[in-house]
């Protein structure tokens, strides 16, 4: 019975993990993040937003997809001084390739996928709480990819996350307004041109994580500050 209980604490707290994030105190306390709290800062006034930086220092899952989780739920910490969603939300979220949106924005988000056919589901392990995890699509023709999956909002409701890929293409992300969307990796500019179409009528937030593997790119002189110069 015993070991019962404690099989069963360890498996919540895994599917719990957003809440060991940014702490007051510790080795991993927020101070030692400043420039993860400026990004977060930045969404409540200004609509556009890029985290480009060195590979390895928490881009995709202690920001981007940080955040993502943060506003599909409505659990906002206390100290959150970002952008705040009331009410459940419609997000999109992206990777490069169908593969590297399933094995590393999928996968941050909601940990690995379980199980096959009528029976196949996600532990649970990511960033998004397991139990306010609910009804989720697969997309057609590609191994263990969400499509779309809805998340429960803390005001009730439930959130709805589609998840994409530049490999699909600038038609794929034609359509629907969205209240926000995380690119996790440099998106064409066509693409992201068309994300800001889609985040237009709702004023939605559009925030990038990558690395400039590319070199300057017209994407990356969208957010270098005139006058820089580089070196």
């Amino acid at each position: 019975m015993l070991l019962q209980l404690q099989e069963e604490k360890l498996r919540r707290i895994s599917r719990r993990k957003i809440q060991t994030y940014y702490p007051d105190e510790g080795d991993l306390r927020r101070e030692l993040y400043p420039k993860h709290m400026e990004f977060f800062k930045a969404g409540d006034l200004f609509r556009e937003r890029c985290f480009m930086a060195a590979n390895r220092i928490g881009k995709t899952e202690g920001a981007g997809g940080y955040e993502t989780a943060l506003h599909l739920t409505g659990n906002y910490p206390d100290w959150w001084e970002g952008a705040r969603f009331d009410a459940p939300v419609k997000f999109w979220a992206a990777g490069k390739t169908n593969e590297t949106t399933r094995d590393i924005v999928q996968n941050k988000l909601f940990g690995d996928v379980k199980g096959s056919g009528s029976t196949k589901r996600v532990s649970g392990t990511g960033l998004i709480e397991g139990d306010l995890i609910g009804d989720i699509s697969w997309k057609a023709g590609v191994s263990d990819l969400i499509d779309k999956v809805e998340i429960k909002h803390a005001s009730g409701g439930f959130s709805l996350l589609g998840l994409k890929s530049y490999q699909q293409g600038r038609g794929a992300f034609e359509g629907t307004e969205q209240d926000g969307i995380w690119l996790d990796e440099e998106p064409p500019m066509e693409i992201y041109g068309e994300c800001l179409i889609r985040t237009a009528t709702t004023e939605g937030l559009i925030y990038m994580t990558f690395t400039p593997l590319d070199g300057m790119t017209e994407t990356v002189l969208q957010f270098i500050p005139k006058g820089m110069k580089l070196k």
